[in-house]
């Protein structure tokens, strides 16, 4: 119990007994700091009527609706059993089948823990049972749903293992899903009181330890270049739950030193990589620092909240553009459809709770604050609950919601947990003093000091705060209430009505006392509109009021309104976007916005529409510069119209079916508000093209001028080489277009041709983002 483990990257960990004796309701303090605070447990914690507790209803309302048995289908028929029910759809249909059901475990755990509604205790106890017959018909410990899941791992196994990034010997993400499955029990145990729910737990977590027993750090490196989730952090629970050292010792294995060991060095290497890929590797870390004070996995964490809050994250606290970090601190040109993957916030609030309870800091609750409201808040539909993939932030973009039954991915996932964990992130405490981290509508039952304290607040509408103690004999203790970042001004401090302290700056305002039954701390936060720019564009701003992020009203889909800029001359923004009067939390440009003013609300209330979160500030003279500039390339664009044959709209599923596009290891996405395809490692993608048989054609392809890498790919016409193109930095920061001349032996005769874009070996082919036919 009580001995030192060695990875397979020989670090070297201490797992101390008192660690391994429990993991109280998950919240575990840490152990290395010298002033550790801890997390109240999630049932300590109640919301109040609010925006919040709004959210959280409607999210219990629709697990409600979900069916156990539609959960379990896949589960039971890959152990041999009769399926009770159909299974649901989007990705619980495809290969990683059952990563909802661990995601559901854990939102009813933390449910009933929000509520006290004992039908999600019962919900989860029905699949635990379920679970456990599926576990013993398996016979050795595994239990899963994932397609073709036991071949994989037999492999494994063995020492067989390929994987691209995505794969597992051909199976998307195995390890991934296991560990949502073993998040989900672990979260039944500890929040529910299940201990069956740690027996199946503990089963599966032998058949890992079984599975990879005699792998070399070679394979396991290989495997790990797989999405794993947080393996290492849901064993590590395991082991500080059971006591069991095995299960640490298998968590040290699951690092990725190509992701891990340049954040454990200082290095921001995170361009390009699969940004939630990352996250639950390095809540893992944490959690084993936790437990074992160990190098690197003390270093490794917070490196990497402080680089992707301060390089790779947007105004919402969100980060990723089509699910991939960008170059550090460039984000003014990563606006496109897919930001801000829901996911990923749902794990930096993780991680930043975790590391607050190494020592409190007030940026992270200030990051907590700005997540909640911006994007998790924002992520919910208030009128049905349902929840987003991607929260984006492309100008005229608009929130779509995934439907309750037939569009489950990831984000759906998290989604059922986001709005019953609000309270995990509210308070926290040490041995002597409650920490009020955020101002959201809720009550705290601190039992060990056998203190209460409630909050209310109508935050944003008002800055007034009220707390109120409640405490059957007197008790002493600090309240240590956060001082915002975004305050404009002092906040003063009153208790029972006289003042007691002022605090002048962002941080913690401490108001020691003995506590008494029916005290209260009144206080009134400075509400202020405020812009917020892009590091790599200060002309390009988000705008707040107070803690809330605003977005602008561009209408709907239909009315197809025009993009507009703002000229403010420099002005400050209480000049130019103004309260609506009789609208609370209501804004509206006056004499700024053009081609016309803009409204803006709170963007976590904002959907059905279009809108528009960055805004771009000229003055007079840039502007007038920039509609010249705007005006030549409407030109440009109509002479390109004019002369234009056939054009095909590239990433766009119904044009692409149009064209008869075809081909292998292609895919699309989206750059600067503007869709591509390429085809990766040698592959290629194929099209049909309008021409006109007697004239000479030239085929445009658009391409970006910052592309690097292997982009050497050809470009033939039915089947013969036209061109051979490379991609390497030819335009940086814009796009640029290349007319590849058609001789007319190519086109004589025809009024279509196929065009097909075919990759060197192990290069690129594109990215295109638009192809055109055209008259020279």
């Amino acid at each position: 119990m009580d001995g030192k483990q060695t990875s397979a990257n020989g670090r070297r960990g201490h797992w101390a007994p008192a660690a391994l004796a429990v993991l109280a309701a998950c919240c575990c303090a840490a152990q290395a700091d010298s002033s550790p605070v801890s997390a109240f447990d999630p049932g300590a914690v109640r919301l109040l009527d609010g925006p919040f507790r709004h959210a959280q209803d409607l999210d219990a309302a629709y697990l409600l609706t979900l069916e156990p048995d539609r959960l379990l289908a896949w589960f039971r028929k890959d152990a041999g059993l009769a399926p009770k029910a159909e299974p649901y759809g989007g990705w619980e249909q495809q290969g990683v089948a059952g990563h909802s059901a661990g995601h559901y475990l854990s939102a009813c755990a933390y449910m009933f823990q929000a509520t006290g509604d004992a039908r999600f205790r019962e919900r989860t106890a029905y699949m635990v049972e379920e679970l456990a017959l599926c576990q013993e018909a398996n016979g050795n410990g595994y239990v899963a749903a994932i397609p073709g899941g036991k071949e994989v791992f037999e492999k494994v196994a063995r020492g067989e293992i390929a994987s691209q990034g995505f794969d597992l010997n051909g199976s998307w993400v195995p390890w991934y899903t296991l560990h949502k499955l073993l998040a989900g029990l672990r979260d039944v145990h500890l929040l529910c009181g299940n201990g069956k729910a740690l027996a199946v737990a503990r089963g599966l977590g032998d058949w890992a330890e079984e599975t990879t027993r005699n792998l070399t750090d070679e394979q396991w490196q290989k495997m790990l270049a797989c999405e794993h989730g947080g393996m290492n952090e849901v064993l590590a629970d395991l082991g500080a739950i059971t006591g069991e050292a095995k299960y640490p010792a298998l968590a040290e294995k699951f690092y990725h030193r190509a992701v891990l060991d340049p954040l454990a060095e200082g290095r921001d290497e995170l361009e390009g990589k699969h940004a939630n890929t990352q996250f639950p590797k390095i809540i893992g870390c944490e959690r084993i620092h936790q437990l074992t004070g160990a190098e690197p996995f003390a270093t490794i964490p917070p490196f990497f909240w402080e680089t992707v809050t301060h390089s790779h994250s947007y105004a919402t606290g969100g980060n990723s553009d089509d699910e991939h970090f960008g170059a550090p601190g460039k984000l003014s040109g990563r606006l496109g459809a897919n930001t801000c993957e829901t996911c990923n916030t749902y794990n930096m609030l993780k991680l930043t709770g975790m590391l607050f309870q190494r020592g409190a800091r007030a940026n992270l609750a200030d990051y907590q604050e700005r997540a909640l409201w911006n994007h998790i808040l924002a992520s919910q539909n208030p009128d049905d609950g349902m929840v987003l993939y991607y929260l984006t932030l492309k100008p005229g973009g608009q929130k779509t919601f995934m439907t309750p039954f037939d569009s489950f991915t990831c984000c759906s996932g998290t989604g059922m947990e986001n709005h019953a964990r609000y309270g995990v992130s509210l308070y926290y405490h040490d041995a002597d003093a409650l920490y009020v981290n955020q101002f959201i509508a809720s009550e705290v039952n601190w039992k060990e000091k056998g203190l209460r304290l409630r909050l209310d607040t109508e935050l944003p509408k008002s800055g007034a705060v009220r707390l109120t103690v409640g405490a059957e004999k007197p008790v002493t203790a600090a309240l240590r209430i956060r001082h915002p970042y975004w305050a404009a001004g002092s906040v003063a401090f009153l208790v029972n009505g006289e003042g007691a302290a002022v605090s002048d700056a962002p941080g913690y305002a401490e108001i020691s006392r003995e506590w008494r039954d029916g005290d209260t701390v009144t206080f009134d936060l400075p509400l202020a509109m405020r812009l917020e720019a892009m590091p790599d564009n200060p002309k390009r701003v988000a705008a707040f009021y107070g803690p809330v992020l605003l977005a602008g009203d561009l209408g709907t889909a239909e009315e197809a309104r025009e993009l507009p800029v703002f000229v403010t001359d420099g002005r400050p923004v209480t000049d130019w976007l103004k309260p609506v009067a009789g609208a609370p939390l209501a804004f509206r440009t006056v004499g700024a916005g053009r081609p016309g003013e803009v409204t803006f609300t709170p963007f976590h209330s904002f959907h059905g529409r279009r809108h528009l979160v960055y805004l771009d500030l000229y003055t007079e003279a840039e502007w007038q510069a920039e509609e010249s500039r705007r005006r030549a390339e409407e030109a440009r664009l109509r002479e390109l119209e004019a002369r234009t044959v056939d054009l095909l709209k590239i990433g766009e599923m119904q044009p692409e079916r149009d064209h008869n596009l075809t081909g292998e290891r292609t895919g699309v996405g989206d750059w600067q508000g503007r869709k591509w395809r390429h085809a990766t490692d040698g592959g290629w993608f194929a099209f049909d093209l309008k021409v006109l048989p007697e004239t000479k054609m030239e085929l445009v392809v658009t391409y970006w001028g910052s592309e690097t890498g292997a982009r050497t790919f050809d470009l033939l016409v039915d089947g013969e080489k036209m061109a051979t193109q490379t991609l390497n930095m030819d335009r940086p920061g814009e796009f640029f277009d290349v007319a590849y001349p058609l001789p007319m032996e190519f086109t004589r005769g025809k009024d279509k041709v196929n065009v097909k874009f075919q990759g060197h070996p192990g290069n690129f082919a594109g990215g295109a983002f638009g192809v055109r036919m055209m008259r020279p």
